[in-house]
Protein backbone atom coordinates (compact mmCIF):
# COMPACT_ATOMS: atom_id res chain seq x y z
CA UNK A 1 0.00 0.00 0.00
CA UNK A 2 1.18 3.19 -0.80
CA UNK A 3 2.32 6.02 1.92
CA UNK A 4 0.12 8.53 0.37
CA UNK A 5 -2.88 6.18 1.10
CA UNK A 6 -1.55 5.14 4.11
CA UNK A 7 -1.00 8.70 5.61
CA UNK A 8 -4.98 9.65 4.09
CA UNK A 9 -5.86 6.36 6.52
CA UNK A 10 -4.13 8.09 9.89
CA UNK A 11 -5.78 11.23 8.99
CA UNK A 12 -9.26 9.54 9.03
CA UNK A 13 -8.38 7.94 12.13
CA UNK A 14 -7.07 11.33 13.56
CA UNK A 15 -9.89 13.33 12.25
CA UNK A 16 -12.82 10.75 13.74
CA UNK A 17 -13.81 9.07 16.96
CA UNK A 18 -12.76 5.77 15.88
CA UNK A 19 -10.25 4.15 17.79
CA UNK A 20 -8.45 1.75 15.48
CA UNK A 21 -8.90 0.86 11.80
CA UNK A 22 -7.70 -1.80 9.58
CA UNK A 23 -7.49 -2.10 5.68
CA UNK A 24 -6.72 -5.10 3.93
CA UNK A 25 -5.65 -4.84 0.29
CA UNK A 26 -4.08 -7.03 -2.22
CA UNK A 27 -2.89 -9.56 0.67
CA UNK A 28 -1.16 -7.11 2.74
CA UNK A 29 -3.15 -5.50 6.20
CA UNK A 30 -2.48 -2.19 7.99
CA UNK A 31 -3.94 -1.69 11.18
CA UNK A 32 -4.33 1.93 12.76
CA UNK A 33 -4.71 2.73 16.67
CA UNK A 34 -5.38 5.81 18.59
CA UNK A 35 -3.91 5.51 21.94
CA UNK A 36 -5.62 6.93 24.50
CA UNK A 37 -3.66 7.96 27.86
CA UNK A 38 -6.44 5.59 29.61
CA UNK A 39 -5.66 2.64 27.25
CA UNK A 40 -3.12 -0.29 28.45
CA UNK A 41 -3.40 -3.17 26.29
CA UNK A 42 0.11 -4.34 24.31
CA UNK A 43 -0.92 -4.31 20.59
CA UNK A 44 -0.82 -7.85 19.20
CA UNK A 45 1.19 -8.03 15.73
CA UNK A 46 -0.04 -11.08 14.37
CA UNK A 47 2.05 -10.74 11.00
CA UNK A 48 5.09 -8.88 9.38
CA UNK A 49 2.30 -7.16 6.92
CA UNK A 50 0.69 -5.33 10.25
CA UNK A 51 2.14 -2.14 10.67
CA UNK A 52 0.97 0.28 13.79
CA UNK A 53 1.47 3.32 13.99
CA UNK A 54 1.89 5.46 17.23
CA UNK A 55 -0.51 8.98 17.46
CA UNK A 56 3.37 10.89 18.07
CA UNK A 57 4.66 9.15 14.85
CA UNK A 58 1.30 10.72 13.30
CA UNK A 59 2.13 14.10 14.80
CA UNK A 60 5.13 13.77 13.75
CA UNK A 61 4.49 12.93 9.96
CA UNK A 62 1.39 16.05 10.24
CA UNK A 63 3.59 18.84 11.27
CA UNK A 64 6.23 17.51 8.57
CA UNK A 65 3.55 17.72 5.78
CA UNK A 66 2.65 21.02 7.01
CA UNK A 67 6.22 22.50 6.67
CA UNK A 68 6.71 20.89 3.13
CA UNK A 69 3.27 22.70 2.65
CA UNK A 70 4.73 26.09 3.79
CA UNK A 71 7.90 25.79 1.67
CA UNK A 72 6.49 25.06 -1.75
CA UNK A 73 3.62 27.13 -1.49
CA UNK A 74 3.72 30.60 -3.22
CA UNK A 75 4.43 33.53 -0.97
CA UNK A 76 1.69 35.76 -1.82
CA UNK A 77 -1.48 33.54 -2.73
CA UNK A 78 -4.04 35.74 -2.27
CA UNK A 79 -4.18 36.86 -6.16
CA UNK A 80 -4.33 33.23 -6.96
CA UNK A 81 -7.27 31.73 -8.80
CA UNK A 82 -7.66 27.70 -8.39
CA UNK A 83 -9.06 25.52 -11.47
CA UNK A 84 -11.17 23.36 -9.31
CA UNK A 85 -12.74 19.95 -10.01
CA UNK A 86 -16.14 19.94 -11.11
CA UNK A 87 -16.60 16.22 -10.36
CA UNK A 88 -15.20 13.37 -8.43
CA UNK A 89 -12.71 11.80 -10.13
CA UNK A 90 -8.90 10.69 -11.26
CA UNK A 91 -6.79 13.32 -12.18
CA UNK A 92 -4.41 13.12 -15.50
CA UNK A 93 -2.08 15.89 -16.89
CA UNK A 94 -2.19 14.40 -20.52
CA UNK A 95 -4.66 12.81 -22.99
CA UNK A 96 -2.57 9.55 -22.98
CA UNK A 97 -0.11 8.39 -20.53
CA UNK A 98 2.93 8.77 -23.15
CA UNK A 99 1.83 12.18 -23.93
CA UNK A 100 2.97 15.87 -23.19
CA UNK A 101 1.10 17.34 -20.48
CA UNK A 102 -1.53 19.70 -21.03
CA UNK A 103 -0.15 22.29 -18.81
CA UNK A 104 3.06 22.95 -17.44
CA UNK A 105 4.16 25.09 -14.61
CA UNK A 106 4.57 28.86 -15.42
CA UNK A 107 2.89 28.20 -18.76
CA UNK A 108 0.59 30.86 -20.09
CA UNK A 109 -2.75 29.45 -20.63
CA UNK A 110 -5.73 31.16 -22.08
CA UNK A 111 -9.51 30.83 -21.16
CA UNK A 112 -11.10 27.78 -22.71
CA UNK A 113 -7.70 26.21 -22.84
CA UNK A 114 -7.58 22.26 -21.91
CA UNK A 115 -6.00 22.12 -18.71
CA UNK A 116 -6.21 18.54 -17.90
CA UNK A 117 -8.98 15.60 -18.04
CA UNK A 118 -11.10 14.07 -14.92
CA UNK A 119 -12.09 10.82 -15.31
CA UNK A 120 -15.35 9.58 -14.03
CA UNK A 121 -17.10 6.34 -14.68
CA UNK A 122 -14.81 5.91 -17.07
CA UNK A 123 -15.24 8.90 -19.12
CA UNK A 124 -12.87 11.28 -20.08
CA UNK A 125 -13.62 14.63 -19.19
CA UNK A 126 -11.66 18.04 -20.12
CA UNK A 127 -11.47 20.53 -18.10
CA UNK A 128 -10.85 24.19 -19.59
CA UNK A 129 -9.39 26.84 -17.83
CA UNK A 130 -11.89 30.03 -17.12
CA UNK A 131 -8.90 32.49 -16.65
CA UNK A 132 -5.88 33.78 -18.80
CA UNK A 133 -2.78 33.85 -17.09
CA UNK A 134 0.39 31.81 -16.04
CA UNK A 135 0.38 28.39 -14.32
CA UNK A 136 1.88 28.79 -10.79
CA UNK A 137 1.35 25.63 -9.36
CA UNK A 138 -0.59 22.35 -10.07
CA UNK A 139 -1.69 20.60 -7.18
CA UNK A 140 -2.66 17.13 -7.86
CA UNK A 141 -0.30 14.48 -8.80
CA UNK A 142 -1.02 12.87 -12.12
CA UNK A 143 -3.41 9.63 -11.72
CA UNK A 144 -4.97 10.72 -7.80
CA UNK A 145 -8.33 10.78 -7.13
CA UNK A 146 -9.88 14.22 -6.91
CA UNK A 147 -13.19 15.58 -5.27
CA UNK A 148 -15.49 17.45 -6.58
CA UNK A 149 -14.61 21.42 -5.98
CA UNK A 150 -10.90 20.35 -5.08
CA UNK A 151 -8.51 22.92 -6.05
CA UNK A 152 -6.56 21.28 -9.38
CA UNK A 153 -4.42 23.89 -10.32
CA UNK A 154 -3.41 27.58 -9.68
CA UNK A 155 -3.09 30.65 -12.24
CA UNK A 156 -1.88 33.89 -11.52
CA UNK A 157 -4.53 36.11 -13.67
CA UNK A 158 -2.55 37.82 -17.35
Amino acid sequence: MRESKIRKLIKLVEESDIEELEVSSWGRKVRITKRLPRQNNPANLESKDVIQIPVEEKMRMHQEKELEKKITEPKDKDHLIPIKSPMVGTFYRAPAPDAKPYVDLNQMITVGQVVCIIEAMKLMNEIESEVAGRVTKILVENGKPVEYGQALILIEPA
